[in-house]
């Protein structure tokens, strides 16, 4: 039974400092800024305060500082961060939380954000058999990974990343802006293979080449040798003095499952983000919900909204359905968004596809529609075109019937436009509308920092980015514009 005392306020104990435990504690002090209904105590494993994971990328490539991805910390009284500190057993019948520090912490819930880390594949050289990397492998998970990665390999030097996905992509966008010859190597028949087509990834992957990143796909490591570089299956040694790893991720769930919560891939929650102990909750890369999420920043916000509500109260009967997730690239130079189905065949039933491709050009864009809403779409090099089709499929609102002016961004009319535009997300990471930055707007904020500081626009992927800038554009030149 629990040793917490008294109605109000309940405690609530957070075990990680992540960007998903960050952003509950952030909403839970938004809802009770007095902390009048519950105290929330997070604990995280990292020395400093909590930072955008996401822009990691952007850092090696010197695009940002550490204290530029710094995530904001509650200041109110009912919020207290303990950084610095790793929870080592939970006690779920006594309600208890011990820290290696000796301390335990009572608590009336408790919410696990404790994210996921690096997965090593079992490749010669790469990691040890308890996950330790090997000498010059790092992952990119972390700050310290920023470090260690810059210290590795120099302005001019070969760089090998494995894996060419997202993240592996981004990494490699990032080294090669400071300089460095990098190579990408990745198993599947090409890059990015959970996101996109193979049309579109071969031109991405010319892209790269254009950058001086050379893709290598369909393509299994077969050991790493320090100071060497990287050998594949077919005898080939790539250089680098370090090699980078995106090869996946594992859900950090020792702590759960040690005190018998049930855990698969992830920690097993319903709609109400409880766990097989209902007075234990997960959110964020941890969690294993039916409808997906893991592994995006967006759904996990959104887990971590909903779970506020939940237990400051404030809206008891809040679920969390599932994720619609979006991808974006960050990759300087690059635009590239792709969502929904986008490896069903063109003949499937009921499916409708429209297909631009221009490899001379660098773009591609394709777009996959079923009962006239859009069910899916791969846009390289058509940010226009980007941001109407994500909106469309946020809506569920029905296409226009010019399909291909709808990819090249020219003007189209749809029912209730106004309306669709108005409510449509522009943040997705955030669920910021236009509405709501044309509001921030009409309040005083005439930049992109001071609507961020708002809405908390363009602080998650970055994705959104030129999307507000456009929007600001737009209301000053309506600002300026004569009267009469």
């Amino acid at each position: 039974m629990s040793t917490v005392q008294g109605a109000y306020p309940r405690q609530i104990v957070v075990v990680g400092n992540g960007m998903v435990g960050a952003r509950f504690a952030e909403e839970a002090a938004r809802l009770d800024p007095a902390g009048e209904r519950a105290h929330i105590t997070v604990v995280g494993t990292e020395e400093h305060h909590a930072y955008n994971r996401v822009l990691l990328s952007g850092v090696v490539a010197g695009d940002y500082t550490p204290d530029q991805i710094r995530l904001p910390v509650p200041d109110t009284p009912g919020v207290t961060v303990r950084t610095g500190t790793t929870a080592t057993a939970l006690d779920t019948d006594n309600r208890t939380l011990t820290l290696d520090d000796g301390t335990h912490l009572p608590y009336d819930e408790l919410v696990m954000a404790t994210g996921a880390r690096a997965a090593f594949p079992p490749i010669t050289g790469v990691a040890d058999p308890d996950g330790t990397p090997g000498e010059g492998v790092t992952a990119l998970r972390d700050l310290a990974d920023c470090r260690r990665l810059l210290a590795l390999a120099a302005p001019g030097a070969p760089v090998v990343v494995l894996g060419g996905g997202i993240l592996g992509l981004e990494a490699a966008r990032g080294l090669v802006g400071r300089g460095m010859r990098v190579s990408v190597v990745e198993s599947s028949p090409w890059i990015m293979r959970r996101q996109i087509d193979q049309p579109a990834a071969r031109i991405l992957a010319q892209r790269y080449a254009a950058l001086g990143v050379a893709v290598h796909s369909w393509r299994v490591a077969a050991r790493w040798i320090p100071g060497t570089g990287l050998e594949l299956d077919d005898g080939r040694i790539l250089p680098g003095d370090a090699l980078v790893v995106t090869a996946g991720v594992r859900g950090n769930t020792e702590l759960a499952k040690d005190a018998g919560i049930e855990v698969e891939h992830g920690i097993v929650v319903d709609d109400r983000l409880s766990t097989s102990n209902a007075r234990v909750h997960a959110i964020g890369d941890c969690a294993q919900h039916p409808g997906g999420g893991a592994g995006l920043i967006q759904p996990g916000w959104e887990q971590a909204a909903v779970l506020a509500r939940r237990l400051t109260g404030t809206a008891p009967e809040a679920l969390y359905t599932g994720a619609r997730p979006l991808t974006r690239l960050k990759a300087q130079g690059i635009e590239l968004t792709a969502f929904g189905q986008v490896h069903e065949e063109e003949d499937a039933h009921g499916l409708e596809t429209v297909t631009i491709s221009d490899p001379y050009g660098g773009r591609y864009a394709k777009l996959s529609v079923r009962q006239e809403k859009v069910v899916g779409a791969v846009l390289l090099g058509f940010p226009e075109a980007a941001a109407t089709l994500a909106q469309l499929y946020d809506t569920g609102a029905p296409v226009p019937a010019d399909r291909l002016a709808l990819l090249q961004g020219l003007p189209t009319a749809t029912p209730d436009q106004d309306r669709e535009e108005s409510t449509s997300l522009v943040c997705r990471c955030n669920a910021v509308s236009r509405t709501d930055i044309e509001q921030a707007w009409l309040d005083g904020a005439r930049t992109r920092e001071a609507i961020a500081r708002r809405t908390r626009a363009t602080t998650g992927c970055g994705g959104c980015v030129r999307d507000v800038q456009a929007l600001l554009s737009g209301m000053q030149d309506q600002t300026n514009a004569p009267v009469g």
